[in-house]
């Protein structure tokens, strides 16, 4: 069943596109940074094809002063790195080079095909996030647009619950 859900996600996500897309992701960055900017200190994915995208938050992090990791992957697990010199790592995206850091991070964004109202995320079957956040005290937050908010699965055991949604249309709460 979640392997056919992250088919019709993935397709839905890829048809989402355009003018509506850029406006949307705006609404995204802006609901974000006025609700968490507050902090310090941030690991966020590195967007990639057409997930919700990070790029504008993150280059306004880094313009205000925040610390911003992102996540690289080790075997099977990933890494907070810096944010800093890139190269194509693992599934072709954009990786940072640096030494992992494995002080204290506030807030961790996250990707998503899908997210149920319990808080669980749909992510892309390989448990990467999951692992991540299980290990750490921090803000879980996914970012993603609001036709990915479903109760068309349940969560599994393994699955680490997150404490917001950021779309276009808002912060809903878990």
């Amino acid at each position: 069943m979640k392997k056919e859900l992250r088919t019709k996600f993935r397709q839905a996500r890829r048809l989402f596109e355009g003018s509506m897309r850029n406006e949307c992701n705006g609404l995204m960055a802006s609901a974000f940074l006025s609700e968490y900017g507050k902090y310090g200190s941030f690991f966020i994915y590195n967007s990639f094809g057409d997930e919700a995208d990070t790029h504008k938050i993150t280059a306004q992090l880094l313009d205000m002063g925040k610390s911003v990791y992102l996540p690289r992957v080790e075997g099977k697990n990933i890494v907070a790195v810096p944010y800093g010199a890139f190269k194509k790592g693992a599934y072709g995206i954009e990786e940072p080079t640096g030494e992992p850091y494995f002080g204290r991070i506030e807030v961790a964004v996250v990707p998503l095909l899908a997210i149920n109202s319990r808080g669980y995320r749909l992510g892309y079957g390989g448990g990467y996030y999951d692992r991540f956040l299980k290990q750490t005290d921090i803000l879980k937050v996914g970012l993603g647009y609001f036709f990915q908010l479903t109760d068309e699965f349940t969560e599994d055991e393994w699955d680490e619950p997150l404490d917001s949604f950021v779309c276009e249309r808002g912060i809903y709460r878990f």
